[in-house]
């Protein structure tokens, strides 16, 4: 079984810069509050977990795909 560790740190990574985005936001006026953090967990889980839901393109897959005419 071979494991791919960038499918994680990509999710790892979107949750994090998610969080970092919502914390900077709540602390803008000096005061985190409760509600805050609960805003902050959910980017922090949203973006682990749609990150996590979207699978990586295959390398022979196109970019796009072609119009229909």
């Amino acid at each position: 079984m071979t494991m791919k560790i960038s499918k994680y740190w990509k999710a790892v990574v979107a949750g994090l810069v998610a969080g970092s985005g919502a914390l900077g936001t709540a602390a803008a006026d000096g005061v985190v509050t409760s509600s805050d953090v609960w805003v902050i967990a959910a980017a922090v889980v949203g973006g682990l977990g749609l990150t996590w839901a979207v699978p990586n393109r295959t390398a022979g897959a196109p970019k796009h795909a072609a119009p229909s005419e």
